[in-house]
């Protein structure tokens, strides 16, 4: 594994949700707060800001060109030009906010809310007919998912349970049988954002932990990314040779003048390469 790099400076208050596609020519993450999508040139290292809605909370590729994403309260479709479609609120305004998430291997987009309160927070599934389905309630805060390389499994967390869990998976039922994986001990830090690489390892983002941290897919750590920031947040298998871990920082609840370079990308070339992350299919 070579060295960690910082990739740009602290250019978001709240950074999440990278993701990797050869459509759009390299990486998109979010400053979430602001509802931007934020976009890499991976040829000038130059950034650019499209802005969605109060909260951008996760993106994927569109099989067909374009985005999805989730927003404040919802989902919205954006076309290869920009435009944007929003699909209506799941609930009214208040508290609740979409937070993060993923397609699975058959091109339906699972995103989750986040709640103070806790387990009022749910996990929801858009099909690629747009009709829009409750796959797991009780939660408080959803945060990292994704799919074994060969699709028989998914790892989810719900960040204060301090652990990755595991679903079975099948396109008929969906996402079935959660049960606990990993258990992060506190001085490692909240499990945040995950990724999984073509080894079906995964990588997981520890915000206030200082790092990000590699999983067998039985539950054993096998190797540490140290940061310099203390709130990593999410993470993503990237480039041409999916070989590049690209990493995600916050920002939020420091200080003024803590840690400086917080809300930073940073990078890190590691041995195994991801797989491609599956897009939405409509």
């Amino acid at each position: 594994m070579a060295d960690l790099e910082q990739v740009t400076g602290p250019i978001a208050y709240h950074a999440e949700g990278p993701a990797w596609h050869a459509s759009w020519g390299g990486l998109r993450w979010l400053d979430m707060f602001a509802g931007d999508v934020l976009a890499l040139d991976a040829a000038t290292g130059r950034v650019s800001r499209t802005h969605l809605d109060t909260v951008a909370a996760a993106i994927r590729a569109r099989s067909g060109g374009g985005m999805i994403a989730a927003i404040t309260r919802g989902f919205a479709l954006i076309d290869p030009d920009g435009t944007m479609h929003r699909l209506g609120d799941l609930w009214p305004p208040g508290p609740l906010r979409m937070n993060e998430g993923a397609c699975d291997p058959h091109g339906r987009f699972y995103c989750g809310s986040m709640s103070r309160t806790p387990g009022a927070a749910t996990l929801y599934r858009l099909d690629t007919d747009l009709h829009v389905s409750v796959v797991e309630t009780g939660i408080t805060i959803s945060n990292g998912l994704a799919w074994s390389p060969d699709g028989g499994c998914a790892y989810y967390i719900d960040t204060p349970t301090g652990r990755v869990d595991v679903f079975d998976y099948d396109r008929a039922t969906g996402l079935s049988g959660r049960r606990p994986l990993i258990t992060i001990p506190d001085d490692h830090g909240h499990p945040d954002g995950l990724t999984v690489d073509a080894d079906g390892y995964l990588w997981v983002a520890l915000y206030d932990g200082r790092a990000v941290r590699r999983y067998s897919p039985d539950g054993r750590e096998d190797a540490v990314v140290r940061l310099p920031v203390s709130k990593p947040t999410a993470v993503a298998l990237g480039g041409d040779d999916l070989r590049s871990l690209y990493i995600t920082t916050s920002r939020e609840f420091l200080p003024a003048g803590v840690e400086p370079e917080a809300g930073s990308l940073y990078r890190v070339t590691v041995d195994v390469p991801g797989v491609p992350l599956h897009t939405f299919a409509a």
